[in-house]
């Protein structure tokens, strides 16, 4: 396998794939279907994801050949195209952390305000943008 640093061709698609994942609707729907294939309306129904977004979002997944599609009657069915697009969005979740996701995120403790500090002599280490710059 050739190193992404030796091709810029090889670059190019890669930087293609990753903007495609990059939107967050679209990532959603990935996400969703690592369960398996499913029906539009299941997709919707799990993303929040409403038409004509979704259809927008599936259409674009099926351009860069990371869903695939099954046709039954009416309804279509919608899967991950392969083991490496299914690499790709598991691979997302361990890096951001969906399982962190479910635990309450709480606002750090504000830090506590100091008065603020003036020289009051000053000294040639007192002098210029230093001075100005310094944070509580």
């Amino acid at each position: 396998m050739m190193a992404i640093y030796q091709s810029r061709a090889l670059a190019d698609v890669a930087v293609e794939k990753l903007r495609v994942f990059a939107q967050p609707q679209r990532l959603m729907i990935l996400s969703y279907l690592l369960g398996g294939e499913r029906q539009v309306a299941d997709i919707e129904a799990a993303t929040g994801v409403t038409q004509p977004a979704l259809s927008q979002q599936l259409a674009e997944l099926r351009r860069a050949d990371l869903v695939k599609t099954r046709r039954e009657a009416k309804q279509v069915h919608y899967r991950l195209a392969d083991d490496a697009a299914a690499l790709c969005v598991r691979t997302l979740e361990a890096m951001f952390g969906a399982d962190d996701l479910s635990a309450p995120q709480t606002a750090p403790a504000p830090r506590p305000v100091r008065p603020r500090e003036t020289p009051s002599v000053v000294r040639p280490q007192n002098i210029g943008a230093a001075v100005f710059a310094r944070v509580g």
